[in-house]
């Protein structure tokens, strides 16, 4: 077997960072651990990616009770050269229902309460 073919079963299309943010999109009050569970990554990873992400200003951690609410701004650009006209919330709206999406129309934000 080439090296090649041997390598072509590991790469996928999303990062690691890609998976949290759509994680967190989905679930704002998720626990870490049930992120890393999910994606097949450490807890600490994890919590690498979403201080990552934080300091990028795509999510806001926000205190409740024990836990953490996290806040995705959609309108952030990505930031490869190559995709930097396209903000944030595009990819999350490729990956999730249009009324998932934060900032989304407000009578799908009112639908979602």
């Amino acid at each position: 077997m080439s090296s090649s073919s041997a390598r072509g079963d590991q790469w996928t299309f999303l990062t690691n960072h890609a998976r949290v943010l759509l994680w967190l999109a989905r679930d704002p009050e998720v626990r870490l651990r049930d992120v890393a569970a999910g994606i097949g990554i450490t807890e600490r990873a994890v919590q690498i990616i979403v201080a990552d992400l934080e300091a990028a200003g795509y999510l806001t951690r926000t205190r409740v009770g024990r836990r953490n609410r996290y806040t995705i701004d959609p309108t952030v650009a990505l930031r490869h050269p190559s995709e930097a006209d396209h903000p944030v919330g595009d990819l999350l709206g490729a990956f999730l229902r249009r009324e998932e999406i934060p900032g989304g129309p407000p009578e799908a934000e009112a639908a979602t309460r």
